[in-house]
């Protein structure tokens, strides 16, 4: 008749003696409870390595921190993966590996480094608006999740505040940034798959508000108003600046000097200052050389065309020529990015052709190929088509 090993009980574990030496008591099925001469008392599991048939011991844990029961709960684990040709005690330690990295791997971690990367295709201003908004309302309550804990529930109750103020369109820009950041984390092999492709359609998609501009016969009213208005003249040249070269309130408000090569009468605006991040290039009409003429006395000694009224070592607000606007009564009527909009609508009216126009405006093609031929090809057409631009506008204000 074969041994058979006594099983442990609760009972033989608690009373378990102190001796000079350590010693083990057999559980069976590879389960020892092993007692130290300091009275520590731990769990170990003994078995041969799958692989060169070796044996080795396996700590479970300690007693009563372990229990009996416990105990044994592990060991038949880890008997099941020996049946799979598993090593138990690698797979232990891969299985740390893989917590401590999901801890180590958190949301705020993972989406730092994707904005890291996106950062070298965006503007400098829409990477800013990013990061505040996740800073503001994701990171709070996401940031410090283990990526893999990240799901689709949570997170819409985050965003619900949001969506109860009626702030749809940011929940719209936050949804997107997630699901790109997940993404990120799946392409990088952090997760097999992204728990947040469909949270967009947990709230309702923003309204597309077109943003208030002119009719193009409505142009004399606006010329009439503004060589009026009782503004301070570097707006007034800003809102001008602006309706000339057709760029974008951000574009025009942050012009520098060394952007502008009078000469060859062209505006380089670089690409960090773009919302496509992408450089533009502005043929100037001989009003707006006219206009960076006046303007030099005025503000030539520094770095920004047209500096901040407060401080001269910054640019002024980009939202400077909206509030001057609705002072001269367009409020609801016009802002400064529907001068963009007043232009196009112009020019197209007109039969200039639509490639250059959009050329002009500096929308983003994505045809690759016709977008190098046209921002190569039109600049020519473009400094005619300004040109007219300039001169419908100084006709418009007599």
């Amino acid at each position: 008749m074969g041994n058979t090993t006594s099983r442990l009980t609760n009972t033989l574990v608690k009373q378990s003696k102190v001796r000079e030496k350590e010693y083990n008591l057999a559980d069976g099925d590879g389960l020892y409870l092993r007692v130290r001469p300091s009275g520590t008392r731990s769990w170990l599991f003994n078995y041969s390595r799958p692989f060169n048939k070796q044996r080795t011991n396996l700590s479970l844990g300690k007693y009563p921190d372990l229990s009996l029961v416990d105990a044994r709960s592990e060991a038949q684990k880890f008997k099941s993966l020996l049946i799979k040709h598993i090593d138990p005690k690698a797979y232990v330690i891969e299985q740390a590996r893989k917590e401590r990295m999901a801890h180590l791997t958190t949301f705020e971690v993972v989406a730092k480094k994707w904005l890291t990367l996106k950062r070298e295709n965006i503007s400098a201003s829409y990477y800013k608006k990013i990061t505040s908004r996740l800073q503001l309302h994701v990171y709070k309550k996401l940031g410090k999740t283990p990526l893999h804990k990240v799901n689709a529930v949570d997170t819409i109750e985050i965003l619900e505040p949001l969506a109860k103020e009626g702030k749809l369109e940011t929940i719209d820009n936050i949804c997107g940034w997630l699901n790109e950041i997940m993404v990120y984390a799946v392409n990088t092999g952090l997760i097999f798959s992204n728990p947040l492709s469909g949270i967009r359609k947990a709230f309702n998609a923003p309204k597309t508000v077109n943003l208030p501009t002119l009719k193009p016969e409505e142009l004399p009213d606006l010329m009439l108003v503004l060589e009026n208005a009782s503004v301070k003249p570097p707006t007034k040249y800003l809102i001008h600046w602006q309706l000339h070269t057709m760029v974008r309130p951000g574009e025009a408000a942050g012009t520098l000097w060394d952007e502008i090569n009078i000469n060859k009468a062209l505006w380089t605006i670089p690409a960090e200052r773009m919302k496509k991040n992408r450089s533009h290039v502005v043929p100037l009409s001989t009003q707006m050389i006219d206009l960076l003429e006046t303007l030099k006395p005025m503000s030539g000694y520094g770095k920004f065309v047209f500096p901040g009224h407060t401080n001269p070592n910054t640019p002024i607000n980009s939202q400077t020529a909206n509030m001057a606007l609705k002072r001269m009564g367009f409020k609801g009527r016009l802002v400064s990015h529907g001068l963009r909009a007043l232009a196009s609508t112009t020019l197209n009216e007109q039969g200039f052709n639509p490639d250059v126009i959009e050329a002009a405006l500096a929308h983003v093609d994505q045809n690759t190929i016709r977008a190098t031929y046209n921002r190569s090809e039109y600049i020519e057409q473009r400094r005619e088509m300004m040109q007219w631009w300039s001169e419908h506008i100084e006709t418009a204000s007599y």
